[in-house]
């Protein structure tokens, strides 16, 4: 009987081992919770949804459409608004997974479906694969390639986004590869540099959730209420 429990304790730790998303891994998300300032409390459930698919190790993958999800820490109604989440679960089909997770950049619905479309406009009679798009922060994807505004070439296209090396900028505090973790990162419509907030000019954010408080993203109107609708895109970083 000893034995046993020893055992099924022994595979439980394997299988959560194998389940650990490793630090430094990029998801992907559009929010399925529009975040409000004027509207939330503290407890209030967040979801957002993967939007690519996003290789592991060992050639496993988090799949598109599992869900992301946390609370909000804090609220302050305002003006100006302030409000703090943490996104902390990642669930896919019926497993759990605990995580901790920062910010690295946040940018509208509207950025996120521009970015779909090529810039010389739908042609239906073009491959997806050979279509030329702007990625939100600066990157082309051009005939299958993903090139920084310096044509260097970082990344490829693939079904649903892009997989790319993540470049840091030193000057936002967005970080390169982390613990030896330079593999190419599921990126969706993001450029390999991306970081911050795009156009949404009257936010600041006031923590990303890199130090501490860890994994505690806080979001500060300039003027008015902290609003972030449903279906905007964003790139959380696993940290542990």
């Amino acid at each position: 009987m000893a034995r046993a429990f020893i055992f099924v304790m022994v595979l439980s730790a394997a299988l959560s081992a194998q389940e650990a998303i490793p630090t430094g891994t990029i998801l992907p998300l559009a929010l399925n919770t529009s975040l409000r300032s004027d509207k939330m409390h503290s407890g209030d459930v967040v979801k957002g949804r993967i939007m690519q698919d996003v290789p592991m190790p060992g050639r496993s993958k988090i799949r598109a459409g599992a869900q992301v999800m946390g609370k909000v820490v804090e609220v302050t109604s305002g003006p100006p608004g302030e409000i703090a989440v943490r996104f902390d679960t990642l669930k896919s089909g019926n497993r759990r997974i605990a995580l901790t997770t920062n910010l690295r950049t946040l940018a509208t619905a509207m950025d996120v479906e521009q970015a779909k479309i090529p810039t010389a406009g739908p042609d239906r009679g073009t491959s997806e694969a050979d279509w030329v798009t702007d990625q939100i922060g600066g990157d082309t994807v051009y005939h299958g390639s993903v090139v920084t505004r310096g044509r260097e070439v970082v990344g490829n296209y693939v079904a649903g986004g892009v997989l790319v090396r993540v470049s840091a900028k030193a000057e936002s505090g967005c970080r390169g590869d982390l613990d030896g973790n330079d593999r190419p990162q599921a990126l969706w419509v993001f450029s390999s540099d991306a970081c911050g907030l795009y156009d949404l000019p009257n936010l600041k954010l006031q923590h990303a959730g890199r130090t501490e408080p860890v994994g505690e993203i806080r979001l500060r109107s300039i003027k008015g209420s902290v609003k972030v609708p449903s279906g905007s895109g964003m790139l959380l970083r696993v940290l542990r």
